[in-house]
């Protein structure tokens, strides 16, 4: 039995358990009003999030790996960002998982210059091949594990022809990043690999800040661009785009 005298730290003790606790209890979007919402500084993740859910609480962090800690260490209720991005982030850091429910349903496609329809065909003709062999759905589940990191980057035949310049954003794990002999891989830079091989032509990867992307596109300095890039009417008045390859947008990230 406690005696008289151990009562107030222990009642200390059941606060800062019920603390904890309350942070992990998010089963749905319903459950994030009023919560606090880690995101990346300088996106547009906070807008979303506020455009569906007007009471959440955002608190900005420096990168959205950070934001997800902060879920994890308990200075956060949840993060919100890219779903992709977030799935990689969970199946490699136990006791964080992604809500089914998604706060915004996003399209992302490649992107390449106006009237450049030579290249915009053999992307599209490039992903419908692959759902329709299969191989989309394994490559899916190489660079999205439901636990681990992503595989290996395939080996992929280099043709010979004119240069197809990439460029990408290496920040967008597992869709663009720099692996750990330090070239530029990913589910975005695969795909890229293949359209080149197709359309008889080498591949370079030019990697860039993200924001950088469309302007580096429309001046040629690069062919095609990639890296979890929403489909936008807006963007769409710029640049051609692809028919969409995955289906994203942001969620919400919580701890088990």
């Amino acid at each position: 039995m406690f005696r008289t005298r151990y009562l107030p730290a222990f009642a200390a003790c059941v606060l800062v358990l019920a603390g904890c606790s309350d942070r992990g209890k998010i089963s749905s979007l319903a459950d994030i009003a009023g919560k606090d919402v880690a995101v990346p500084t300088g996106t547009v993740a906070d807008q979303l999030v506020l455009s569906k859910i007007p009471t959440a609480k955002i608190t900005y962090f420096n990168s959205v790996l950070d934001s997800a800690l902060a879920v994890k260490a308990h200075k956060a209720d949840v993060a919100a960002y890219d779903a992709p991005i977030l799935r990689n982030i969970a199946a490699k850091n136990p006791g964080l998982r992604v809500l089914p429910e998604p706060i915004t349903v996003d399209d992302y496609g490649y992107a390449v210059r106006l009237g450049d329809n030579d290249v915009k065909t053999a992307i599209d003709a490039v992903v419908a091949e692959m759902k329709a062999n299969g191989e989309y759905d394994a490559m899916i589940k190489r660079w999205l594990p439901d636990r681990g990191e992503p595989a290996a980057m395939p080996v992929i035949e280099v043709a010979d022809g004119p240069v197809l310049r990439f460029g990408t954003a290496a920040i967008t794990e597992p869709f663009s990043f720099v692996d750990g002999n330090h070239a530029v891989v990913g589910l975005d830079v695969e795909i890229a690999q293949r359209v080149a091989k197709r359309l008889g032509r080498k591949i370079e990867v030019v990697n860039m800040d993200f924001g950088a992307m469309i302007p580096a596109l429309i001046a040629g300095k690069v062919d095609m661009i990639g890296a979890c890039i929403t489909i936008t009417a807006e963007r769409a008045t710029k640049v051609l785009f692809s028919a969409p390859y995955y289906q994203g947008g942001i969620s919400a990230l919580v701890a088990e």
